[in-house]
Formats: structure tokens, C-alpha cells, sequence
């Protein structure tokens, strides 16, 4: 056994899905981000499934790192593989889940507020009492390996957190912990959710409106927010059959996308049928949105398609392989040159031509003609509240300020999405958000400013048959504890003039 093995846990104190933790996507990150190392005093002693996780989360702090990007190259930095990657990833993930609440367990047991802790010592505490509450890990191996690794990285604070962590281990469970911290349901009921549930109460109550102020189903996104999800994969129509990947791969078909596999374990970039280009990695929802916009009906001409927003391509992979069997050419756009390359290579061999322009230039460029595409994508840009359980560490970093520009530019591409399809075309708008003001506000506010004719088209038909909970129309929102996907926005409109 490696490190300290005999010190892990036979299984966490919450339920768990089958799969690994399924987060996708993601930005480059600064200076030391692709190792998650920086300048410090020492190296974390001890296990190495615990440094890996402490440097990970040392990372997203620090320099704003992505988990899932820092914590693979970490994994391999470290040589670290099946049960010691495992137990790093839960590390990982749970404490960046937790911080909220976390950072009020550490404040009450050290008598002062976290934001006044040496930054190395705290994300040290946070990993250390993270282990003490949410897993199995024995107490005494928690406080031991987390003052060890604070004597490591803030010598001067090993007895600080020595004391900081018996504090909370004698202070009894998580449930005594929440008892204490949380307020009364009945008096500040987003308050006591957001403690006992680990999000923001800014986007507790984004998520309650969405759902028509209903509370308790709000709990139960809450709690479906929480679970690491199964990692999806999408079999790209005519170079993969869902049924027969899955039998390759050792999954499931997925309940609602024809294109849809639920892998059951393991690294998604080891299968052959990714290596290949006959599957790529991507979330249920996006799949089922993608191709809501290919199922509306049009009239005439069907043969221009324009991915407004691609990058990094993986809806843009899947309409260019239905595009190829259509006899469909793509134009997808994408303004960021690293993302463009990305694009380029999802679409290898399909019918996709990429430009590296701003999705808002249509009527502007040559390439971008008003009036020129028959079916039109915008996957805008957003605050990505609804893949909040692939990006641990995305719920305590956006605010509420950053709604604004991002309102602002979703308008701007819709608007720019209804120039560019024809008369009888249709475009769909889609978000990774289930936040009013990135979906219903937006795409009412952008039809309006287009300045043409449009009329909306009920997107509910255009997803598979027995879909339950699709709400009134003519929009959709996905949910994770309704749908098992992301919680996806899908509104269809139809240029009439």
C-alpha cells in the first residue's frame, strides 16, 4: 500500500453514483497552475493522495486554477493511480464543494474570522476538516496528516491548526456542526440551505425562483448539486452506434439522448472510441439541446448551419456528424484562437468550417452574411449555475456582479443569431444556467432588439418522447435532480421576417 492506506476510508458518510467525478471543460491557468505547485516552504509530508489534493486546492485559490484541469496533471505529476487518484479526486472535489460551509466550521473553532488564517493553513484546515465531517477517515489520521502538512506549508501555524482541529473533532459530527452553525429553517430558510448544502444564498435563490419559489425542490437540487456525476458520452452519429459504445466501453445508454452513454468508471481519454473521433466526452443536456435545434421543422433550403458559439466543439462535434449524414455544412464560430484550434480538431473529417471572428459580427464580415443560414446555435457564454456539480469550485466564484456583461453579450449574440438565419429559419438559445435573467430575461430582451420578426416554437416536442417535467413551454430547463443532466436552458425561435 502507498502513503498512509491504512488511514482512508471504506466509502464516504454521503450516497454516491457509480463513476468518477465527470468534470469537463474549463480554462488554461496561471504561472504554476499545470503542476498546481507554487512557492512555499516545503513539500506536504506524508500520503501522497493527501498532497495531491491539498496542492490542488492550493491551486484554485491561488491562481485561479481549474480543479479538473490541475488536479489531472497533478494525478500524473505525482504518479498517482486507481484507489491513491480516487481518494485525491474526493479530497479534491469535496473540500472546493464544502468551502462555505467549511470556512464557518474553521472561523467557530479557531475564534476568528478564516479571511485572518495564512492562506497555506487554510486551504490546509479546509482539506483537514473537510476529512473530519464529510468522510470516513479516522479523526486521529485527519488532525495528524493535516498539522503535518500545516508544518510543511506554515510552520509558524502547526499548533494553531493542531488546536483548530481538535476543536472541531471534539465538537461532535457533521450534524452537531450544522446544528450549531446553521439558522432555523422557519426563520431564514436560504440561509439554513445554504449552510447544510453547501452553495452561495445568492444562487439558492436564483435556482428557487427558476423553480417557481418552490423551497423543497430547491432542497432537492441542492442535495442533487452535491453528488459527483457520472461522466456522459456522446456516440457521434454515423461513426458510433449508443447501445454498441456502451457495450464497448463498459457503460449504459443514456435514458434520454439517442446519442447518449453513461460510463461506469475509468479515464474517458484511455477509450479507444475517443482516441478515435467516434465519441467525444459531453453532458447529456447538451446533447438533447443540440439536437432540439436539428429536429425543429423549417421550410425550404436546409444545407447552412451556424454554430455561433463553438468552443470548444463539443455540440459543434455532434451537429457536424448529423450534418455529414444531411448532407449539411456547418460554419462554427469561435473568438478565442486556442478555443478555434479546439474546435478544429473536434471536427475533424466533418463538414465544419471554423473562423476565429466574434459571433456579433454577422452582417460585418464577409463570412457572416444577414440572412444566409437555415438553422443557427447560439451556446452562449454564462455564469455556468448549472454545471455547478462538474465545477466544484465555479459556485463560490461567480457573484452576482458578474450577471451584467455576461447579460449584456448574450443579448448581443442572440440578436446577432436572428440577423443571420433566414426568414423561416429558426435559432436556438441555450445556457449552462438556470438563472431568469441568463434565460427568460435574455431571450425575451434579444428577440425584442433583433429588430425582425419572430415567433417562438414549443421546444418541448423536439426532445425525445417521455421526457418528464418539461414545464409549459415554449422554453425548456433541464435539471440534474429532475433529468440527470445539466441544468440546460433551450428556447427555439423562428424568424418569420
Amino acid at each position: 500500500m502507498t502513503g498512509h492506506q491504512a488511514d482512508r476510508p471504506h466509502g464516504s458518510g454521503r450516497p454516491r453514483r457509480p463513476g468518477g467525478p465527470g468534470y469537463s471543460g474549463g480554462r488554461g491557468q496561471q504561472r504554476d497552475a499545470r503542476t498546481g505547485r507554487g512557492p512555499r516552504s516545503g513539500r506536504p509530508p506524508g500520503d501522497p493522495a493527501r498532497q495531491a489534493a491539498y496542492e490542488a486546492i492550493a491551486a484554485v485559490h491561488r491562481d485561479d486554477a481549474y480543479a479538473n484541469l490541475v488536479l489531472n496533471d497533478i494525478l500524473r505529476g505525482l504518479r498517482l493511480a486507481g484507489r491513491d487518484a480516487a481518494f485525491a479526486t474526493e479530497l479534491t472535489y469535496g473540500t472546493l464543494r464544502a468551502h462555505g460551509t467549511l470556512d464557518l466550521v474553521i472561523g467557530a473553532a479557531a475564534g476568528r474570522d478564516v479571511a485572518r488564517i495564512d492562506p497555506p493553513a487554510r486551504d490546509a484546515l479546509r482539506l483537514g476538516v473537510y476529512q473530519l465531517l464529510y468522510t470516513r477517515v479516522p479523526a486521529h489520521a485527519a488532525v495528524n496528516q493535516t498539522v503535518d502538512l500545516v508544518r510543511s506549508v506554515a510552520p509558524g501555524a502547526a499548533g494553531f491548526a493542531n488546536a483548530v482541529m481538535r476543536e472541531v473533532s471534539e465538537g461532535g459530527d457533521l450534524d452537531t456542526w450544522l446544528t450549531k452553525l446553521a439558522p432555523g429553517y422557519d426563520e431564514d430558510p436560504v440561509g439554513n440551505l445554504a449552510v447544510l448544502h453547501n452553495h452561495p444564498q445568492w444562487i439558492i435563490r436564483a435556482f428557487s425562483e427558476a423553480l417557481g419559489g418552490d423551497l423543497d425542490d430547491t432542497r432537492r437540487l441542492l442535495i442533487e448539486d452535491n453528488q459527483p456525476p457520472a461522466v456522459h458520452l456522446c456516440a457521434r452519429p454515423g461513426r458510433a452506434d449508443a447501445v454498441e459504445l456502451a457495450d464497448e466501453v463498459g457503460g449504459v445508454p443514456g435514458a434520454f439522448s439517442p446519442y447518449a452513454v453513461y460510463l461506469g468508471g475509468g479515464a474517458p481519454g484511455d477509450l479507444a472510441a475517443i482516441r478515435e473521433g467516434r465519441a467525444h466526452v459531453q453532458d447529456e443536456g447538451s446533447q438533447l439541446v443540440a439536437a432540439a435545434l436539428l429536429a425543429a421543422p423549417i421550410e425550404g433550403q436546409d444545407t447552412r448551419w451556424l454554430d455561433l458559439c463553438a468552443g470548444p466543439g463539443g455540440k459543434t462535434g455532434l451537429i457536424g456528424s448529423i450534418a455529414a449524414a444531411r448532407g449539411a455544412e456547418v460554419t462554427a464560430v469561435e473568438v478565442a484562437e486556442h478555443r478555434a484550434r479546439l474546435v478544429e480538431q473536434a471536427t475533424e473529417g466533418m463538414p465544419v468550417t471554423v473562423l476565429p471572428v466574434d459571433g456579433r459580427s454577422v452582417g460585418r464580415d464577409p463570412d457572416l452574411p444577414e440572412e444566409s443560414f437555415d438553422r443557427v446555435l447560439v451556446d452562449a457564454p454564462c455564469t455556468g449555475l448549472g454545471s455547478l456539480r462538474r465545477r466544484p469550485e465555479s459556485r463560490w466564484r461567480r457573484t452576482p456582479a458578474d450577471l451584467p456583461p455576461l447579460t449584456r453579450l448574450q443579448r448581443e449574440l442572440l440578436v446577432a443569431a436572428l440577423r443571420a438565419v433566414r426568414p423561416g429559419g429558426v435559432v436556438a438559445y441555450v445556457t449552462c444556467s438556470p438563472h431568469m435573467v441568463e434565460t427568460q430575461v435574455t431571450v425575451t430582451e434579444g428577440a425584442r432588439r433583433s429588430g425582425v420578426g419572430v415567433d417562438f416554437v414549443d421546444a418541448r416536442p423536439l426532445l425525445p418522447p417521455g421526457m418528464p417535467h418539461l414545464g409549459a413551454g415554449p422554453t425548456v430547463q433541464l435539471w440534474p435532480h429532475r433529468h440527470g443532466t445539466d441544468a440546460m436552458f433551450l428556447a427555439v425561435l423562428r424568424r418569420t421576417s
